[in-house]
């Protein structure tokens, strides 16, 4: 099968960083299906761990965290699926990606592909909307249906992947939505995705808060920079809120006041938790899958691709790895047919 690959970890510009390879088309396990990607979507993951590090991959290395396709075969033990279902999951770290024409990957972190959205579309949705979810309505304590009424969010990078969907699922749980934005692309990109209200995260957040007539915030989920914003979240966060992070900080956080004298809720989110350590309930990601493709299919969530590259092959991913590596995406950008 067709492949894109690693050995060595290389900066983006280096022809040899990502390279197409042919590799034989795996068998799949008892829980595994086979799927024949369709199309894949890149996330700040896939360029973290093909950063470039003195270690050398005896076997080339299959990256990829995010696909749409249909299943080709099932293992023995599968009960969710069959041959010919369209899907979309985001999978599992520890196993090879979805930068492959086959992959395979455990049925319960897989979902029904929404029926509405082409494959590259659905590819754009899988590890942001987990994210997004389990963040907001499973580490932090709100209910995904009616959990934000009366409550404020402030969404750091708005218009990245995870705050695109972030924006949408806080929306329909009740919450008036602050995003953060720093150009009129982005802005109108958060606006059109439901912020209520949109913020230079360039400028000091906490006065540009109070002209809009909030001296603080119940929850805020920072997708970009841990280090940068936390003293200031510490500021603006009323007593009792709640903060979600993804970025791991590059150096020590002070956990102390103003947190701990505001009892304010410390939510760390990765979302590979649960396949990396096969948890008793790893299934409830393919259920959060299903019912975003419900939301999807009725209307009330949106994909969040912003562009796509056609096709799927390693000149093409470096420059999706090297556009991520800007800091200027909107949305996601995905891959699609081979």
């Amino acid at each position: 099968m067709k492949a894109i690959a690693l050995t060595r970890y290389l900066p983006i510009d280096d022809p040899e960083s990502l390279v197409d390879v042919d590799l034989p088309t795996p068998v799949p396990g008892d829980h595994d299906l086979l799927v024949r990607v369709e199309a894949i979507s890149v996330n700040p993951v896939d360029t973290k761990v093909r950063s470039p590090k003195p270690q050398v991959e005896a076997q080339p290395k299959v990256l990829g965290y995010d696909a749409a396709g249909v299943v080709e075969a099932v293992g023995a033990k599968v009960t969710r699926f069959k041959a010919g279902d369209a899907v979309y999951y985001s999978g599992d770290i520890t196993r090879p990606g979805s930068n492959a024409q086959f992959q395979l990957v455990d049925e319960r972190i897989v979902g029904r592909r929404p029926a509405s959205l082409d494959a590259a579309q659905a590819a754009a949705l899988p590890l942001t909307a987990i994210t997004a979810w389990e963040l907001l309505f499973e580490r932090m304590p709100f209910d995904s249906e009616t959990g934000g009424k009366g409550k404020t969010l402030l969404v750091i990078a708005g218009a990245g992947g995870v705050g695109s969907i972030a924006i949408q699922l806080a929306r329909r749980a009740g919450f008036t939505v602050i995003a953060t934005a720093s150009r009129e692309a982005t802005v109108e990109w958060v606006k059109g995705f439901g912020a209520d209200h949109v913020v230079d995260h360039r400028q000091p957040l906490k006065p540009q808060l109070a002209a809009l007539g909030f001296e603080t915030v119940d929850a805020a989920i920072n997708l970009a920079d841990t280090d940068r914003y936390w003293t200031e979240l510490g500021e603006i966060l009323a007593p009792q809120g709640h903060v979600g992070l993804i970025v791991e900080p590059s150096g020590d956080l002070r956990i102390g006041d103003p947190y701990k004298a505001k009892c304010i809720g410390i939510h760390w989110e990765m979302m590979f938790a649960r396949p990396r350590f096969r948890t008793a309930d790893m299934g409830a990601q393919g259920a959060i899958l299903d019912r975003v493709a419900e939301l999807v299919d009725a209307g009330i969530l949106r994909t969040t691709l912003g562009d796509t590259l056609s096709p799927i092959n390693a000149a093409n991913l470096r420059e999706a790895h090297r556009r991520l590596e800007s800091g200027t995406t909107i949305g996601k950008l995905a891959l699609a047919g081979w």
